[in-house]
């Protein structure tokens, strides 16, 4: 009897899923821990969201979104190494062995991912690869900054400037996949209507915005170069705000989860602005920095999740409820996270509503992907 090939299994239906209920619980746990007294989960406590955020949910929306269809045998422990490394970290951070296992996800996941992007020729299109390395390598960098002995290795960045620098890394990822996913849908759309659209990735843009923000994201850690940080934050502001003007989203009222990208492209364009700003302030670019991880990130993440998961199941877009919905959401969750400033705690009202917003909105997500996935498998039934 002929064995029956299994099929590779879509990266996304495993870890998109699982990104989301991720991202639900984490933020609300995390206030909960320290309005609450109890100090439990130990391990979101401080910085702890934060690191779950970038290393745990961040690095899954990665993997979901570069990894493609893979066999089990890829899959199966990649996820499982993620799930243990998640809950090992919430609930003993101080354990060594619950530190070395995001390092340990982070290199899996960068062994299976960045390989995927080196057949293209342009250094432009090459760069993912590197990149998601270099976020992936962070986690790594993380682990060493926060196991340093006190005064030992007086040159390495604080654990803070790591994790500034993650995000940096997130907002130039998002700034690349970003204009690859909207230029080319944007120019697809008014090409139906018979709009030409000259400017589509803008390659100088592009290209300036590559460098700008990776020069920034080598210099967020040197504590005395926050103000040349904060320059090259600002012009890549002003140039992400330029190519999304020249994409012109008015003109695709026709298709809402278009109109969201673009308006999850503008958070990082607010988000680079407003934190480069504070830096040149001398300000903590703590409440700024959430421009980019909740207007961004779960902009982007929320649409590009739905976008591929409708498509996939039904072959069409997204419903016009849901993504807009989605920007609603991220809106109020980033603007009361701002307003409640660098000390978010003496503020607890406008941490909750953040809260809610968020949790809500991938919430529900998570459950709207379970119920595409059996669509998608009825499908190839």
């Amino acid at each position: 009897m002929a064995l029956t090939k299994v099929k590779p299994f879509h990266a996304f239906w495993l870890f998109f899923p699982a990104a989301a209920l991720w991202a639900a619980v984490v933020v609300p746990m995390s206030i909960y821990a320290v309005l609450s007294g109890s100090g439990w989960p130990p391990g979101l406590l401080g910085a702890g969201h934060g690191h779950e955020l970038i290393f745990g949910f961040a690095l899954a929306l990665i993997a979901g979104y570069t990894l493609g269809p893979q066999p089990w045998r890829v899959l199966a422990p990649l996820f499982v190494l993620w799930l243990v490394a998640r809950l090992c970290w919430t609930l003993a951070p101080e354990n060594p062995i619950s530190q070395l296992l995001s390092p340990a996800f982070a290199l899996l996941l960068a062994h299976y991912a960045v390989p995927r992007f080196q057949a293209a020729k342009k250094w432009r299109n090459k760069i993912a690869g590197p990149l998601i390395l270099v976020l992936c390598l962070l986690s790594v960098a993380f682990w060493i900054t926060a196991n340093a002995p006190a005064g030992f290795w007086l040159a390495l960045p604080h654990t803070r400037r790591v994790m500034t620098a993650a995000i940096l890394g997130l907002l130039l990822l998002m700034t690349f996949m970003g204009g690859r996913i909207i230029a080319p849908a944007v120019a697809g759309t008014l090409e139906k209507r018979g709009i030409p659209l000259e400017a589509r990735v803008q390659p100088r843009i592009e290209g300036t915005l590559l460098v700008i923000l990776l020069a920034a994201m080598v210099f967020v850690l040197m504590p005395r170069a926050d103000i040349v940080t904060g320059l090259a934050l600002v012009l890549s502001a002003i140039l992400m705000l330029i190519r999304a003007l020249r994409w012109k989203l008015w003109r695709c009222m026709n298709r809402p989860d278009l109109l969201v990208l673009g308006i999850g492209y503008v958070w990082l364009a607010a988000g680079a602005g407003t934190t480069g700003v504070y830096l040149l302030q001398g300000n903590n670019p703590l409440p700024a920095l959430h421009v980019i991880t909740i207007g961004a990130l779960g902009t982007l993440s929320i649409s590009v999740m739905l976008r591929l998961a409708w498509q996939r199941a039904r072959r069409t877009f997204p419903p016009t409820w849901q993504v807009l919905a989605i920007a609603v959401a991220m809106a109020v969750a980033v603007l009361a996270r701002l307003q409640a400033g660098a000390t978010p705690f003496a503020h607890p009202g406008l941490l909750w509503l953040s809260a809610l917003c968020w949790s809500t909105a991938y919430g529900l997500v998570a459950i709207q992907l379970a119920t595409l996935f059996r669509a998608s498998q009825q499908r190839r039934k």
